[in-house]
């Protein structure tokens, strides 16, 4: 593994971090109904937690020469708490896999700390897809 490809692919994990930041606020501004305030706090609680890997992945491509993605991908439009749960169920799911793929990325490149903090990372993004599979299992539709 080259060190500008591993650059590259932490971009665009910092970029989906940063648009998880986006996604949770927005959703937790767009939550309605009997549920919206628990909703809310459900949303904005992931938000730190997204907002520390993004640092992490910002500080790391720095130090491996590079420089940090600002723009976030796109977050997906959703109008009704339901689709705000499946759009979080869908991009924690990327997540995971994503963060899987990095981390032997990572080990081909000879970084075991990376890899390390990218394993504690999937355990993370597993428990807010874990966390948003059971809210949505009785949801009604």
């Amino acid at each position: 593994m080259e060190k500008q490809t591993l650059i590259d692919r932490l971009n665009e994990d910092l970029a989906a971090e940063l648009s998880a930041v986006v996604q949770y606020i927005t959703y937790a501004a767009k939550a309605t109904g009997p549920y919206r305030p628990q909703l809310t706090q459900f949303f904005l609680a992931e938000v730190a937690d997204e907002q520390l890997h993004a640092q992490f992945l910002a500080n790391k491509i720095v130090a491996l020469g590079g420089e940090p993605a600002t723009t976030p991908k796109p977050v997906a439009k959703a109008a009704s708490n339901r689709a705000m749960l499946e759009a979080i169920v869908v991009a924690e799911g990327k997540a995971v896999a994503d963060y899987t793929q990095r981390a032997q990325d990572a080990e081909a490149y000879g970084d075991k700390g990376l890899v390390v903090q990218l394993e504690d990372m999937i355990r993370d993004e597993s428990g807010h897809l874990e966390e948003t599979e059971r809210i949505l299992r009785d949801w009604p539709l």
